[in-house]
């Protein structure tokens, strides 16, 4: 994981690891471990298994306390919608992470950085990681800010909100014509960009949002949008 990477990912996500070590071994995969045997790297399945723990617990709680109403059995259900491949999958594309992993020439070439199961299991490396080098309370506070506001009760449990699929829907289902999302403005130097996006429907705009990388832009003025469509 070369310098420039890691310095743009802990700007991003305001974080800052005391140990550097731990980060990089988050984002290397098996592939590259096996591709650089001569080296000391380490890869992140061990992570991936405490992460996992880490997950459970903190995800366990967030319900707890945010459905005091639910039995255990709806509980245990609504937990397993969330901690599951499909949804730390959407966390860590939401995040932008696969875009820093280092991946053996195989698995670059095979898509890997796009690949759900991939996706899904260096979310846990990196909870894994922000737990060992940060703590439980820490960790909790990155949940809270990048994890918990994106998911959402409905009949069958929790869903992960993705506010671009559900505006798409909603202009479908009232005939408003297509969705574009456009680029405003840059803010910022390389190392902490904020982007400032702009929603239009049918040419029309329906709201702006910002964010640290674009489709986190793009999510906040969906939200704005599919919001004002909703009232």
């Amino acid at each position: 994981m070369k310098r420039d990477s890691i310095n743009e990912l802990q700007t991003r996500l305001q974080l800052r690891f005391k140990q550097l070590k731990l980060l990089k071994q988050a984002f290397t995969h098996t592939s590259y471990v096996n591709e650089h045997k001569h080296g000391t790297i380490e890869h992140n399945e061990r992570l991936e298994f405490l992460g996992d723990a880490v997950l459970q617990l903190l995800v366990s709680e967030y319900l707890f306390t945010a459905y005091p109403n639910r039995p255990e059995g709806e509980l245990t259900r609504m937990r397993a919608s969330v901690v599951c491949e499909p949804s730390l999958a959407q966390f860590a594309e939401r995040l932008e992470l696969g875009a820093h992993i280092q991946l053996g020439r195989g698995e670059e070439q095979l898509g890997g950085r796009q690949r759900p199961a991939l996706l899904a299991d260096l979310f846990e490396a990196f909870v894994g990681a922000i737990f060992l080098d940060a703590g439980i309370e820490r960790t909790r506070v990155f949940l809270e800010t990048h994890m918990f506001p994106y998911i959402e009760s409905n009949d069958y449990g929790l869903l992960v909100k993705d506010f671009k699929s559900k505006l798409q829907e909603r202009a479908q289902h009232k005939g408003l014509g297509s969705v574009e999302y456009r680029i405003m403005e840059e803010r910022g130097p390389a190392h902490d960009r904020e982007f400032v996006v702009e929603v239009c429907i049918g040419e029309i705009p329906y709201g702006n949002g910002s964010g640290r990388t674009k489709k986190e832009a793009e999510q906040r003025a969906a939200a704005v949008a599919w919001q004002s469509l909703t009232e």
